[in-house]
């Protein structure tokens, strides 16, 4: 093992971690382009590179664009990634609040903890927890997805606005079926169009969702009240974490690495689902969707867990953990390392240095957060006039970017104009987001459960984990859903101390 520390330790090895990091950084903090993307792109010019460099550099920028994807989020409201959207609701009510240097550190060191709580989680439990995720199959898969589609329910910014916010997270799952059928293959509701075959792209969707509509509501406004925001910001280079906010990195950093684990889930399930269970456990409950750093705290360190949980399957099984595990996996076969037991007894020379140069890049990472977040915070005290045509045209871009197509810039500009109209009705776009994003994992894990258990619905009910899943989701649901049934109940019978008080108001003097 000290071979391989000492490996990484070379003056061209940490140069080559830090490239990796701070492009992934850059890469995911652009809306549009995502860390699947990048080392995708990079995949091929590894192959003339020294295998364990190259490994290096797709490490870095796989650690670096799952961080990379907050800072849009907090400051634009436009999040670089699908799993920063939980990271928004939180961290741009802050940087309105003129807190957004405070979001920028929260996100900076959850991301790190829960990125190298997972990659020591990888270094050595990775053939055990490889094992563990094999029970795994399609009927926990789909409750994995519902236990995160109960994030609807804490999304709702109020109880009064509970049924609006599971309408909209309704309306993201029927829009998240268009498209051909896994199972069927027959196509459903594309009309006639061959770009809607691979259904709804839900990268054109989040920046129209988010940014887009950020931007016409500035662009609305008549005009705009000057606040003198440079005192806040100077506060927050040595403001302080906020009392107890480990707690939430720990919540998020245990629950992304376990769900990272699972084959063929992803960063987004594991922000949510910490999202959800840091508001069920918080004592801020009021604060959620208004700027609550805990909830920011609990997404990122969330989705940055999933980093070194889904190459544990990916490593020991071949068997990739998300999208950006798959390209990685491309990389290792590449370099004539197939996936499996030899990469850490033949190629551990390789194996172990790739490893190890992840703690580096999380490291990476956290300087330049930490450097970097009072400058970037900065950004939200640009004036609307010059914000909205540069973040409008970054938005544009990324949408064509992604498949170098004009009509996922059309399909941004009608998700903005949709969902402009849902947020003037009240409707939930966090919800809509979520029901687009976790319905199609959903659907497929029902599908398949149901052909495994031949019609039956009672697999979904067979294994242990199964029932223990049942029993997560509906703690997740019970309290919200009572809260709900107790505050309609008190508007239609109001206590009776109130309605003494109004029948003293009556009476004559």
């Amino acid at each position: 093992m000290f071979s391989h520390v000492m490996a990484v330790l070379q003056p061209y090895s940490i140069l080559t971690i830090i490239i990796g990091t701070v492009a992934g950084v850059a890469i995911g903090g652009m809306p549009g382009l995502t860390a699947t993307m990048a080392v995708g792109l990079l995949v091929p010019f590894t192959y003339t590179m020294d295998p364990a460099l190259g490994l290096m550099l797709l490490g870095g920028i796989y650690c670096g664009a799952m961080y990379g994807g907050s800072i849009p989020a907090i400051l634009l409201n436009t999040p670089g990634t699908p799993a920063a959207v939980a990271t928004a609701i939180e961290g741009f009510p802050m940087s309105r609040k003129g807190k957004a240097g405070l979001a920028l550190k929260v996100s900076v060191i959850a991301s790190f903890t829960g990125g190298v709580f997972s990659v020591f989680i990888l270094l050595l439990f990775a053939p055990m927890l490889a094992r563990q995720a094999l029970h795994f199959g399609p009927p926990e898969n789909f409750l994995l997805a519902l236990m995160g589609l109960a994030g609807i329910v804490s999304i709702a910014d109020e109880n009064s606005s509970l049924i609006k916010a599971l309408i909209a997270g309704l309306l993201g799952m029927i829009i998240a079926i268009v498209g051909t059928d896994d199972m069927s293959g027959s196509l459903r509701y594309t009309m006639g169009y061959v770009e809607l075959v691979d259904g709804i792209n839900f990268m054109p969707a989040l920046i129209g969702l988010f940014s887009m509509i950020q931007m016409l509501e500035l662009a609305g406004l008549r005009r705009t009240h000057k606040i003198d925001m440079s005192a806040l910001h100077k506060k927050q280079k040595s403001e302080p974490l906020p009392k107890g906010i480990f707690k939430f990195i720990a919540l998020g950093a245990g629950t992304g690495t376990v769900i990272g684990v699972l084959p063929g889930e992803g960063a987004t399930i594991a922000a949510f689902i910490s999202y959800n269970v840091s508001k069920r456990i918080s004592k801020l409950k009021e604060l959620f969707g208004k700027g609550n750093p805990e909830g920011i705290a609990a997404a990122e360190a969330g989705n940055n867990g999933c980093v070194g949980g889904s190459l544990v399957p990916t490593l020991t099984l071949g068997i990739p953990g998300n999208s950006v595990a798959a390209a990685l996996m491309g990389a290792f076969i590449i370099q004539g390392m197939i996936p499996g037991p030899d990469l850490f007894t033949q190629y551990a020379d390789k194996t172990y240095p790739f490893i190890l140069s992840m703690f580096i890049a999380n490291g990476v990472f956290l300087i330049v957060g930490l450097t970097v977040a009072p400058y970037l915070a900065r950004i939200a005290l640009i004036p609307p006039a010059i914000m909205v045509p540069v973040v409008a045209t970054f938005a544009v871009l990324g949408s064509y970017a992604l498949n170098n197509a004009i009509f996922d810039v059309y399909m941004m500009i009608a998700f903005a104009g949709f969902g402009l109209i849902l947020k003037k009705l009240g409707y939930s776009l966090e919800a809509l987001i979520l029901g687009l994003i976790l319905g199609p994992i959903a659907e497929g894990g029902f599908s398949q459960g149901m052909i495994m258990g031949k019609g039956s619905p009672w697999i979904f009910f067979e294994s242990g984990i199964a029932k223990v899943m049942w029993v997560l989701i509906i703690l997740l649901l019970v309290p919200p859903l009572y809260s709900y049934w107790k505050n309609v109940a008190m508007v239609k019978a109001p206590p009776k101390e109130a309605l003494d008080d109004l029948d003293s108001l009556n009476e004559p003097e």
